[in-house]
């Protein structure tokens, strides 16, 4: 292989890339949402600057995603922080669990969702959805929203999957040192929502050093979503670089 060849990888390994290049297309990627008041301090400690805890208000969600280009059929979950960033309202996003070793990696290298693994599950059980996140052989999170109550506004459903999102990117050196640390900021383009509805429901967090879901409590419900839709991720954009802070 010529030394431009090389430069011109997207990943390695070299004769087997562990994910597509390509721009991720979700086809019915499917939400529960819940969001959920905690204990602000809580936030404080996690929340990095120049965000800001707006509210002390975290999404719990859950992703059924059956057909996504370069990556097929997988399932994620996590939380999302209610913030801002210099006069505009996001979320940052703390951890993404995730049962596919590709999306995992496209995920952190291409772009900079935190991801990492579990074993994240969303079906219906009769009149319920429910999701489920295990980390391990334990579980840490339970999820449970009535089946379709009632229709949600379908621009209340596009806000809520088009919030822009802050991630922070880390790469380091060889020897331990950051090389990169940026706040980065995205948002979810191209969206279809083709079903959405809400429902009273539930959510139970179960304490485990390396999932800590349960160190954000879940002190007072908000509300729950449970939206279907078409769309298409774009990349991240730099928005605050820490190491020349």
């Amino acid at each position: 292989m010529r030394q431009q060849d090389v430069a011109r990888l997207f990943t390695t390994p070299v004769d087997s890339p562990a994910y597509a290049p390509t721009r991720y297309r979700f086809t019915d990627r499917e939400y529960l949402n819940i969001y959920y008041r905690t204990d602000p301090e809580a936030l404080r400690r996690l929340v990095p600057e120049p965000l800001t805890v707006t509210d002390p208000v975290v999404r719990f969600e859950m992703m059924r995603m059956p057909d996504t280009t370069g990556l097929g059929d997988y399932t994620e979950a996590g939380q999302l922080i209610a913030v801002e960033h210099e006069g505009e309202k996001g979320e940052f996003n703390l951890a993404m669990y995730v049962d596919s070793v590709p999306a995992i990696s496209s995920g952190r290298e291409y772009s900079a969702y935190p991801k990492k693994g579990g074993s994240p599950t969303l079906y219906v059980d009769s009149d319920t959805l429910v999701g489920t996140l295990d980390y391990g052989t334990l579980r840490v999170a339970t999820a449970t929203m009535g089946y379709k109550h009632h229709v949600l506004d379908p621009d209340e459903a596009l806000a809520e999957i088009s919030t822009p999102a802050f991630m922070v990117k880390t790469v380091p050196h060889y020897d331990g040192t950051p090389r990169i640390c940026e706040l980065v900021r995205t948002r979810i383009t191209d969206v279809t929502v083709k079903s959405a509805f809400t429902a009273p429901a539930r959510l139970q967090l179960f304490a485990h050093v390396m999932a800590p879901l349960a160190d954000l409590p879940v002190l007072e419900m908000v509300r729950a979503s449970h939206i279907v839709t078409d769309l298409t991720l774009a990349p991240v954009e730099p928005v605050f670089d820490y190491l020349a802070a």
